[in-house]
């Protein structure tokens, strides 16, 4: 989180922070312990300067000077080596405006400086001014300050004070001043020329943090203007020469002064070791320690990279050496009393553990040995995840050269480095500067607010790397204080009176906008903090017990103002409670588990943030905030803290791609939500997020507009809104905030929304409008698009582009959506009726000539109804070409030949197509087909029987050839010159689609055969009912059969009629058809007696063939009911049944060889053609067959014995037959099963029954010959099974349809096995496979 004070070098960064609390969010600045309250809290990495640069107000008339404390006696210790070098010091201080001391540590630089320019006569007490001396850590100035006090012997602020945050030990006639270096920045805020000094001491200047680069660029600059001002700079290395350089002058480079700093020499020992499971730091650290106490007693000071490890090492300690031993942490995080144990000494051994706060700023008494870890905590700034990370590092060889020089001050002394030799050679010479590893967006406000120039032109020691400087303005750009110039915004002027860290002060800002001040200087001054709340290790479950009152469910914010709250509460004094003492007060603090300095200092900041406050003029809220104004105040500086759940783990998507994990010592009731904000990033072992709050998405536009990045997708007209929509995609810093949000297109791009608009809503036809002229073009597009599908030609109709051109010429700029035409078109249609209406004329590019009515009629006749025709031209669609939609109840009476013509005007293309597709020799005399085709379709009348048969008699009679009807390949021509039907039920819903009607018949034939039956559900019970209606002609005219006019029925009643059932002819005349109406529609139907067993009915069938059949078997059924006891004699008396039985039973029983005898006698006797129609006709048919019955049941009886007996020897020969190979006996078998099945008697027709025998005697045969010839065998099967296949295929392509062709081709098949197998039985008739072949063309085309 950014820091509301002034920064920190690296190394007292490091001292300040915890394990748990190991980095800083992105832009913070270390946070100092040691810089006095100079002013109210600042931003990061350096001093505020000031708002208006003033001179130091002069006394007013007649005050009192202010009281100068004499300088008392100056000496200067002759052990230290600065000393000796005193002279030399002061006769360059007096010839340069600035010297350099370079010094190593123990030289004695820091505490006999100030002491050299006092005894120049610089100072107050000498007539001057402040000797200002600043130290990058609080703590060294405060000790620096009381040594060179005690050597004075002066009391600590009479001469020499200090002023560090939150203290302030300077009296006002004193004449040095140590001070942070963030505190000397501050001061510049109100004394830009710095006139309250006349002499400026940069000490450990080689630190090089932030705050002391920004100092000596910004004193460079003033020297030039302070000419009697006086600088030095120290530095503890040998890097000296880059500070003189960097104040050259007229006279060259700054002067440098070595000053040699060890007294006694320092012994190198290297002991690397390897960090394991068994051996780890602290192993070596207390190895360490006793190899260096088994050479002498002395003081051991050990160098750790931080607190944590401080703890364990101080833990490990004490628990291998006995109690006498003395162990003393140091780190700046220390309370005062706790840092002054180190200073003394005792007749005890010590070992002090240290931060690299013991390198240089401290000098610790008495240290003998040094066992140096090689790390330290080092702060370092990720440009790509912008955040602060205090990293462990190994130290540079500068750092560690000082380490070691610690324990050369009071005898011989020794330093043990846990690593080896090659390491420290690798490492890098210096620490890097604090300014290239730091965020510059504090910098760079700062010098923009100081009118300095552009960061890239200051002088700073060492100029930040380009990409630290676009990270400062990208910070600031975040903050919106800069514009896309990099110029400062009104936000960013505001930022910059403040004496803040620009997301503090950002964060401040906005609350004031938002009413929400009073709740945001408390949150940003606990975030300036370390957490008040503690947790030991030994008692974790207790103190987080005592802190889950002040958790939140949402916002550790707002824990924060629950904790302020309670802290002013359990205070008392409000009237409602006793007042508590401070230390009454403090127990209660540290009961809870909460650390009472760190609740002063948070205090203190805040009444710090409240004084900034107050000196603008800002009033705090009365009224508490509500969550969002608290929040979205705390978002304006936060930004890029934002961070978005995965959907699939535990971590947030956070700003430019990274990835982070809610702290697991977040304080919250309850998990945070989808959205959080962080106020810091924290990388430990995983980068972490503290200091985590809910927000809402919805919130971030409003805040982070400048930020944000949109992106319009698929601009398109949304035919319900009447207008063109974007779908909007906004993102932050690569998270995505909002996907697919409907924006109006046309007030970000009118010209396209109006373009859009045009071409989807008007020439496209996608608005519902009431605007007349749309449905009217809408109408004329439609029928050019007609007239294009029947000629089959796509440049009828105009492009779309001359549409669009049209709209576009009439129609205003600024119309783009539905709502703005009809403004326009009202205004406008009072003067053109006919406004936007487009002719015919206008949409067609020529005339689509041939298309008429007449040649592409809307409905065509089929099954007697007219069907309605709809025409497509789209290749390789389904319904390309002309598509009936054929009710289902007709389809069974849909004719084969009528569809082959299609329409007048597809005729020609589609005899021209038949005739293309002839062999070459035809096709050469018919040249030029177009022609041709065109003098057919003049001679031959439309619909004159089949289409193939009509174009193959023009064929053979114009080329005087004998063409086939084979050599038509209709696979040749294109889908589309042949029918499409869509047959669909009585609500229209489709049931079937194809252009082979067979195949249709055949998967919908019963179900239009029940649909049929349905619609005639009067049948003949009805026709008798209505004697008046006229007989109409029946279509046939054969077999002087009548025709009877049926109306269709009413709809039907509830309960249905149940059909009339009859044992006698009493019917009266059957017709051979019957015409049914159904609307404007006839259709023509065919009665039937349908067999019921014990009585006949009359049904009403659509196909001719199956009201015969049925027909036929009812007819049967009407016979025996008549001749019952003729039949029962019959039954009893047929020759040989029990024989035949014997053979039978492997296909069925006695009782069903019995009945099929008989049936097959009944129709033999009664039932030759023509059948009776009426009752005289029935009655004269029963007396004729009566006589003969019985002799023609003994012929189907004898037949029927010869079939079985030799079925019964072919089958028996079949089972006999060894090592017969299998294809040889599945052919056998199926020819079986299909000469003789369960009802072979009825089903084979009488004339083939006769053949059976000689078949089955064929196959006996062939078993007999397959002995001698196996080869043949197998090579005639060869031949004999494509033939085989084809038919099966077709058989199972018709679906059980009747085809009087392919039943000859059948028995053709068994003739060719007789002449194949047994050509001794001889065939009635020539057979071959030839022969077979040309009769399955013939039947094929």
């Amino acid at each position: 989180m950014p820091d509301t004070r002034t920064n920190a070098a690296p190394s007292d960064q490091e001292e300040r922070r915890r394990a748990d609390k190991p980095a800083q969010s992105p832009a913070r600045e270390p946070r100092r312990p040691d810089e006095a309250a100079a002013r109210p809290p600042r931003g990061p990495r350096e001093a505020r300067p000031p708002r208006e640069p003033r001179e130091p107000r002069e006394p007013r008339p007649g005050a009192a000077p202010r009281p100068v404390t004499p300088i008392p006696p100056i000496t200067f210790p002759e052990s230290l080596p600065v000393s000796a070098r005193r002279d030399e010091i002061a006769r360059a201080l007096r010839e340069h405006q600035v010297i350099i001391v370079s010094g190593e540590t123990g030289s004695g630089k820091t505490t006999q400086l100030p002491k050299i320019a006092l005894a120049l006569g610089r100072g107050r007490g000498n007539g001057g001014r402040l000797i200002g001396h600043t130290q990058p850590r609080r703590i060294a100035a405060s000790s620096v300050a009381k040594r060179i006090a005690q050597e004075l012997n002066s009391p600590l602020g009479d001469v020499v004070g200090y002023k560090v945050r939150f203290q302030d030990r300077l009296q006002p006639g004193a004449s040095v001043k140590l001070m942070t270096d963030g505190i000397l920045l501050a001061e510049t805020q109100g004394d830009p020329e710095l006139r309250a000094y006349d002499t400026i001491i940069i000490d450990e200047a080689h630190e090089r943090s932030l705050n002391i680069d920004f100092l000596l660029g910004y004193l460079r600059q003033l020297l030039p203007r302070r000419p009697d001002l006086k600088i030095i700079v120290t530095s503890a290395t040998i890097d000296a020469d880059r500070f003189a350089k960097h104040f050259e002058s007229a006279k060259g480079p700054a002067p440098v002064i070595h000053v040699s700093g060890r007294l006694y020499p320092v012994e190198q020992r290297w002991r690397p070791f390897e960090d394991g499971k068994d051996f780890d730091l602290n192993d070596a650290i207390v190895d360490a320690v006793d190899e260096l106490w088994r050479q002498g007693p002395g003081d051991v000071l050990v160098f750790l990279p931080g607190e944590r490890e401080i703890r364990e090492a101080a833990e490990r300690l004490r628990g291998h050496h006995p109690p006498g031993v003395e162990i003393l942490p140091l780190f700046a995080r220390l309370s005062q009393q706790e840092q002054d144990r180190v200073f003394e000494t005792g007749a005890r051994p010590r070992i002090v553990l240290a931060t690299n706060v013991a390198e240089t700023s401290l000098t610790v008494p008495g240290i003998r040995y040094v066992v140096d870890s090689g790390l330290a905590r080092v702060k370092r700034y990720s440009y790509r995840n912008k955040v602060e990370q205090l990293q462990i590092e190994p130290v540079s060889q500068a750092a560690a050269n000082q380490r070691a020089g610690r324990c050369g001050r009071v005898s011989n002394g020794v330093c043990i480095r846990l690593y080896d030799e090659t390491d420290f050679a690798g490492r890098t010479r210096f620490t890097d500067p604090e300014i290239l590893r730091s965020s510059l967006a504090g910098v760079i406000l700062r010098m923009k607010s100081l009118h300095l120039g552009t960061v890239e032109d200051f002088p700073f020691l060492e100029p930040p790397p380009r990409k630290a400087i676009a990270d400062g303005y990208a910070l600031l750009a975040e903050l919106g204080a800069v514009d896309d110039l990099n110029e400062l915004t009104p936000i960013g002027h505001e930022l910059s009176k403040l004496p803040l860290d620009p997301r503090i002060g950002r964060m401040i800002i906005e609350a004031r906008q938002r009413h929400a001040l009073t709740e945001v200087l408390v949150i940003a001054s606990a975030l300036s903090v370390q957490d008040v709340r503690d947790r030991p290790l030994e008692q974790q479950q207790a103190a987080d017990q005592r802190h889950k009152p002040f958790d939140d469910e949402k916002s550790e914010f707002s824990g924060y103002l629950k904790l302020w709250k309670w802290l002013d509460t359990s205070r008392g004094g409000d009237g409602q409670a006793h007042k508590l003492s401070a230390r009454k007060h403090e127990a209660l603090l540290r009961e809870n588990f909460i650390s009472p300095r760190r609740v002063r200092e948070w205090r203190d900041i805040h009444s710090q943030l409240h004084t900034v406050v107050a000196e603008h003029g800002w009033r705090l809220n009365d009224a508490p905030a509500t969550y969002e104004q608290v929040h979205l105040s705390m978002l304006a500086g936060l930004l890029g803290n934002i961070g978005l759940k995965s959907d699939e783990d535990d971590w947030y998507l956070g700003a430019r791609g990274i990835k982070f994990w809610r702290h697991p010592g977040a304080h919250l009731s309850k998990k945070p939500g989808r959205w959080i904000v962080t106020a810091e990033l924290v990388e430990t072992t995983r980068l972490f997020g503290r200091g985590i709050a809910a927000i809402e998405p919805q919130w971030l536009p409003g805040i982070a507009g400048h930020l944000i990045k949109t992106q319009l997708l698929d601009p398109h007209w949304e035919k319900k809104a009447a207008e063109v929509v974007a779908l909007e995609r906004a993102t932050l810093y690569g998270i995505v905030i909002y996907n697919n949000r409907r924006v109006n297109y046309a007030k970000l791009d009118p010209m396209g929304a109006r373009e859009i608009f045009i071409r989807q809503a008007l020439v496209a036809g996608e608005w519902d409008t009431k605007l007349p002229f749309l449905a009217h073009n809408q109408k004329m597009v439609r029928q050019v698009q007609e007239l294009e599908h029947k000629s089959r030609r796509q440049d009828v109709l105009v492009d779309d582009e001359l549409i669009f051109a049209y709209y576009d010429r009439h129609i205003p700029a600024d119309v783009h959506s539905g709502a703005s035409l009809e403004r326009w078109f009202r205004y406008a249609a009072k003067a053109d009726a006919r406004l936007l209406q487009l002719s015919k004329e206008e949409l067609m590019r020529h005339e689509a000539a041939g298309v008429t009515s007449e040649a592409f009629p809307k409905t065509i006749r089929l099954g007697g109804i007219d069907c309605a025709a709809a025409y497509l031209h789209e290749p390789g669609d389904q319904r390309d070409g002309v598509t009936v939609t054929v009710p289902i109840y007709a389809l069974n009476q849909v004719s084969d030949d009528r569809c082959e013509w299609l329409v007048p005007g597809m005729v020609a293309a589609k005899v021209q197509a038949l005739m293309k597709s002839l062999p070459q020799r035809p096709r050469s005399r018919l040249v030029p087909l177009p022609d041709t085709a065109a003098e057919f379709v003049e001679l031959v009348p439309f619909g004159d029987g089949g289409l193939t048969d009509a174009v193959l008699k023009f064929v053979r009679e114009r080329t005087q050839l004998a063409v086939q009807r084979n050599d038509f390949k209709l696979d040749m021509l294109s889908p589309h010159l042949f029918m499409n039907f869509k047959v669909v039920d009585e609500h229209g819903r489709q049931l079937g689609m194809g252009r082979h009607l067979p195949t249709l018949k055949a998967e919908l034939g019963s179900q239009a055969r029940s649909a049929f039956q349905a619609l005639a559900a009067l049948k003949v019970k009805q026709s008798a009912a209505a004697p008046e209606a006229a007989p109409a002609p029946a279509p046939g005219g054969g077999g002087g059969a009548k025709a009877q006019r049926v109306p269709a029925p009413a709809p039907a009643p509830a309960a249905p009629v149940e059909p009339a059932k009859y044992t006698a002819w009493t019917f009266g005349e059957l017709p051979e058809l019957m015409e049914l109406r159904k609307g404007a529609q006839t259709l023509v139907g065919f009665p039937a007696l349908i067999d019921k067993g014990t009585h006949v009915e009359i049904e009403v069938f659509d196909e001719p063939e199956v009201a015969a059949a049925k027909h036929r078997a009812g007819l049967r059924r009407l016979i025996a009911l008549q001749i019952r006891e003729p039949l029962k004699y019959l039954e009893k008396n047929i020759p040989d049944l029990q024989k035949m039985a014997v053979a039978y039973m492997p296909l069925g029983t006695q009782e069903e060889l019995r009945a099929q005898i008989i049936d097959v006698a009944l129709d033999r006797a009664f039932l030759g053609e023509p059948l009776p129609t009426d009752e005289l006709a029935f009655k004269a048919r029963i007396e004729e067959g009566r006589s003969r019955l019985n002799l023609i049941a003994q012929e189907v009886a004898r037949q029927a014995g010869l079939v079985l007996a030799e079925y019964a020897a072919a089958a028996r020969k079949l089972k006999d037959t060894r090592n017969l190979p299998k294809e040889a006996v599945d052919d056998i078998q199926a020819q079986l099963q299909r000469l003789v099945d369960k009802r072979f008697i009825a089903r084979t027709p009488w004339a083939a029954l006769q053949h059976l025998p000689r078949y089955l005697k064929a196959v006996v045969m062939r078993l007999d010959k397959w002995r001698a010839d196996p080869a043949r065998d197998a090579q005639r099967l060869a031949e004999l099974r494509p033939l085989e296949q084809r038919y099966l295929r077709r058989v199972a392509e018709l679906k059980g349809q009747h085809d009087a062709r392919l039943d000859e081709y059948r028995w053709l098949l068994e003739e060719l096995r007789v002449s194949f197998f047994a050509q001794e039985l001889r065939t009635p008739q020539p057979v071959s496979v030839k022969r077979l072949d040309k009769a399955w063309a013939q039947m094929s085309s």
